[in-house]
């Protein structure tokens, strides 16, 4: 089996910057800077496939963020929300002095860029989100306008990662004998089975990258009054995806608006209506007990709702839903998502 893609035209460093130190992949020096911003439990190496695709007249470069990959594993303060990866980008843009970028954001990574554009508008060129969280979190919401199951976020957070994964997780594990391996999980939810990923190896071992605990992933938790009865603490990755601590619905309100394109896979089960990820739902259908019929959050009709109304003010949106493919369409249909992206490139 693989280990990844021809690295010949890759390569990676570490660049100080005013916040940390960061590990960066990239191709060439000129061009114009087509940055990528991986999802939770991984790394630039996610990337590197679609990074070689693109013509030379682009700069593609792949961050890894704090506490995955290569970059400082500095604790992440999750009450800023997903201000400490995008405050850490801005701090990268500016040690590589590239000027304005073009920004695409996979999963927890589209939060990310979400959030640099709320802030930094005037500083993007084209916004790609691919299988992006929705701008109301992660867990703990209903609605099209992400409305509070419960004040204090219950449903989402910490508390809500599966103990097994984090375990095996931390241990580094690289098999499958479980369900619940990191491997297992590549092949079962961020690919659509029975998909087995070309560079598989080189995946697992971005996955592994992962720092574990309070400070990273998956984050603490506090006790709740509501269902499920765990609610979002204030340090690690899944707590700054909470809709107590990240919320970037007002994107209709910046200026200027660059062009936004928004892949998604149709089968993802982690972003999603319906997500196997979302307690509400696996408590609707049985696998979380004690259901109290809280709705399930609809985080592809959230995402819509807010890229709607962006579009309504002015900003182009396109949207593009691919058939048979989950939460990875730039690893499962490399081509489709490669084409949609250079028409958004050209554009901007």
């Amino acid at each position: 089996m693989s280990t990844g893609p021809d690295m010949t035209t890759l390569r990676t460093r570490r660049v100080a910057t005013a916040r940390l130190t960061q590990q960066i992949t990239e191709a060439r020096d000129a061009g114009e800077p087509v940055v990528f911003v991986h999802g939770n439990v991984s790394s630039s190496a996610f990337w590197h496939t679609t990074m070689t695709a693109l013509p030379d007249r682009y700069r593609p470069v792949a961050v890894d963020l704090r506490g995955f990959g290569g970059t400082d594993p500095l604790p992440v303060d999750a009450t800023r929300g997903l201000r400490d990866y995008a405050d850490d980008l801005t701090a990268l843009l500016d040690a590589l002095d590239v000027g304005p970028v073009h920004l695409v954001g996979w999963s927890m990574g589209g939060g990310v860029v979400m959030q640099y554009l709320r802030d930094h508008p005037a500083a993007v060129r084209s916004l790609t989100l691919l299988n992006p969280v929705s701008p109301y979190g992660f867990g703990g919401t209903h609605g099209v306008d992400g409305v509070l199951n419960s004040a204090d976020g219950a449903g989402s957070g910490g508390g809500t990662a599966n103990p097994e994964f984090v375990r095996l997780l931390a241990e580094g594990d690289r098999g499958e004998d479980s369900p619940l391996s990191p491997r297992s999980v590549l092949t079962t939810c961020y690919v659509r089975p029975p998909l087995r990923p070309a560079h598989e190896d080189a995946y697992v071992e971005s996955m592994l990258t992962t720092r574990t605990g309070d400070d990273h992933y998956p984050g603490d938790s506090t006790a709740s009054d509501a269902w499920p009865g765990i609610a979002p603490g204030t340090r690690g990755v899944l707590n700054c995806l909470a809709p107590t601590h990240f919320r970037v619905a007002d994107l209709h309100l910046v200026d200027p608006k660059p062009p936004v394109l928004w892949v998604r896979g149709e089968d993802d089960v982690i972003v999603s209506d319906t997500s196997m990820f979302d307690l509400a739902h696996l408590g609707s259908i049985g696998a979380v007990p004690g259901w109290d019929g809280t709705p399930a959050q609809p985080m592809v009709a959230q995402t819509r709702h807010v890229l709607d109304r962006y579009a309504a003010a002015g900003g182009k949106v396109r949207e593009v839903a691919v058939a048979g493919a989950g939460h990875s369409v730039h690893v499962e249909r490399p081509e489709e998502f490669g084409a949609a992206l250079l028409e958004v490139l050209h554009s901007a």
